[in-house]
């Protein structure tokens, strides 16, 4: 079984290149590195609410499927996102009860969702991380990294060329000083353009 390496919510911040969507930023629990994931408005809105403990008038998706695993005795042991094609993650969420051990696949901003609701911890394969994930150096600050949601987006309001327009070397450049900047948005951007060239 590959090595499962187990992450926490950092941050979420609204996605300026992609309307309408967030950037979601987990980090590997006593590690550096950072996986950004964009996610949709309704996702977004689910974790949010639920990482606030807001209490919706009617039940959200993922509190329904919540009130359904506790009606029928299953619990959820853990998310693991598993796989990375073409910039899209995948997801399974392992649950269980007194009958069965059944894997039941998922988007990852569902599953996290639904991780969050039952307190479940939240995994990523190594090969996940090592092809989606960017590292997080701190150079200058001797304070340990504060695990509350990033307040501050850096985003930069100057029009940039195409990424496909720039060299593999330059991108790695961009690559490490998007890092550098704590933007990850910016750097997943800049590693799927990477990954598909390789």
């Amino acid at each position: 079984m590959e090595k499962e390496i187990e992450l926490e919510i950092l941050g979420l911040s609204s996605n300026h290149s992609q309307s309408g969507s967030f950037t979601l930023v987990l980090g590997e629990v006593g590690g550096i590195r950072r996986l950004p994931i964009v996610i949709g408005m309704f996702e977004a809105q689910a974790i949010a609410l639920e990482i606030e403990k807001i209490v919706p008038n009617r039940p959200m998706t993922h509190d329904l499927f919540k009130s359904f695993a506790n009606g029928f005795n299953v619990e959820i042991d853990r998310i693991v996102i598993t796989d990375m094609k073409e910039g899209v993650y995948y997801a399974k969420i392992m649950c269980k009860s007194d009958l069965a051990e059944v894997e039941i696949d998922a988007r990852p901003s569902d599953a996290i969702a639904i991780a969050i609701r039952f307190g479940c911890p939240i995994f990523s394969s190594e090969k996940v991380m090592s092809e989606g994930a960017v590292e997080h150096f701190d150079v200058e600050s001797t304070e340990p990294q504060s695990s509350k949601p990033s307040a501050k987006p850096s985003f930069s309001a100057k029009k940039e060329p195409s990424l496909k327009d720039y060299s593999l070397d330059k991108l790695n450049q961009l690559l490490e000083k998007a890092i550098n900047n704590e933007d990850y948005e910016k750097a997943a951007r800049i590693r799927d353009e990477i990954n598909k060239r390789n």
